[in-house]
């Protein structure tokens, strides 16, 4: 079995695949970027038996922004394998060549959205929630002056600025580079909508095909409360995704179910490396101190001036942190001490092996919770 980036001779092959085990959309979705300048075949991963494609996984460029800092990272998506090969360990080979390749083009973390439990396997751990789809009890009345059409290229910029300013208060968000609303506007498997309030664009959002049964509107967004309801009356949605606060009371209550975005971190010192400013912005104000941070069979120490923080000085083993000053940290519970809603304090109520250790203050300045708005290519 070969496991290799694809070429363009695969695109068909790919397709295929894709849509056998998935959606036609998705096949439309797998041509999309495999032909387009700004991805390509250098971003799918394919197991080749011979003249056929058996299983196939994309590797997307992301930008996720953590307190105003970019974090280069990777999503996987379209993960496919066909039927007479399953069992045979072709993603997790697959996982392999797009962790190798995110490597190469830098990227500090891999998320996933997928089959419950089935990444934990490679590395990655349930880390930002997902916003839940809930059902739409009260349509809005309709408001006048408002008119609804579907977005095309030109509208780009303005949905961009709309996207931006419903995500401003988000400790982390990561939103559609222009290739990607590109691609979104092109493809079948979602329509993404802009209203306009005399003929200037105010809303915009995005939702599913209604061949597919209960129509989902994402992604909303508005300059008012007006604005939004006229996007919410006008494509008349099952569900909506839950975002804006004006839409609240006409939806059904959360389910108890929790959903959440899975991460991977390759390598921490880099990551920890590259988070410098975060950390120096969350510690302004604190006095000078030593920190250390115990991931138990690691360990890592620097200075806090007051102003900079100092080198990272990283060690070995370090099994009781607490007793040195430190925090206790689980390997595997970083990605959502960095990137979830817990924090430290959260964190250390649910995970005995994450602890501030003696100075609490401290680590809860440096791991606050962390509140979270992802646009991701597929609709949660």
């Amino acid at each position: 079995m070969d496991i290799r980036t694809s070429r363009p001779e695969d695109v068909d092959r790919v397709a295929e695949l894709i849509v056998s085990r998935l959606d036609p959309g998705d096949g439309v979705d797998a041509r999309l970027l495999m032909t387009d300048p700004d991805a390509g075949c250098d971003w799918v991963g394919v197991a080749a038996d011979g003249d056929r494609i058996v299983s196939t996984l994309t590797l997307m460029d992301e930008t996720v922004t953590l307190a105003g800092l970019d974090i280069p990272a990777g999503q996987v998506e379209q993960v496919a394998t066909d039927v007479e090969h399953e069992g045979r360990g072709l993603v997790r080979r697959l996982m392999g060549w797009a962790h190798d390749r995110s490597a190469e083009r830098g990227h500090l973390i891999q998320f996933v959205m997928g089959v419950p439990y089935f990444y934990r396997q490679f590395g990655y751990v349930y880390s930002i929630p997902i916003k839940q789809n809930r059902a739409l009890v009260e349509t809005p009345q309709p408001v006048a002056g408002h008119a609804i059409r579907r977005a095309t290229e030109a509208d780009i910029p303005v949905l961009q600025a709309l996207q931006d300013a419903a995500q401003r208060g988000a400790d982390l968000r990561m939103g559609h580079t222009t290739p990607c609303w590109r691609w979104l506007l092109h493809r079948t498997g979602s329509t993404t909508w802009v209203v306009e309030r005399d003929g200037v664009p105010v809303a915009t959002g995005r939702s599913t095909p209604e061949e597919e049964g209960d129509v989902v509107l994402g992604e909303i967004a508005g300059v008012d409360d007006d604005a939004v309801k006229a996007l919410v009356a006008l494509v008349n949605p099952a569900q909506v995704g839950e975002r804006h606060p004006a839409l609240e009371p006409l939806l059904a209550d959360r389910a108890p179910e929790l959903d959440q975005c899975m991460v991977r971190i390759p390598d921490v010192p880099k990551l920890l490396e590259h988070l410098r400013p975060v950390f120096t912005q969350r510690l302004r104000g604190h006095e000078p101190t030593e920190v250390v941070l115990g991931f138990f069979r690691t360990h890592v120490r620097f200075h806090w001036d007051g102003e900079e923080i100092g080198p990272f000085e990283w060690g070995g083993t370090l099994l009781g942190p607490g007793a040195v000053g430190g925090a206790g940290i689980a390997p595997d519970l970083l990605a959502p001490l960095l990137f979830g809603p817990h924090g430290m304090d959260g964190l250390r109520r649910i995970f005995p092996d994450v602890y501030p250790g003696p100075k609490t203050e401290l680590m809860t300045r440096l791991f606050p919770p962390v509140t979270s708005d992802l646009l991701t290519f597929y609709l949660p």
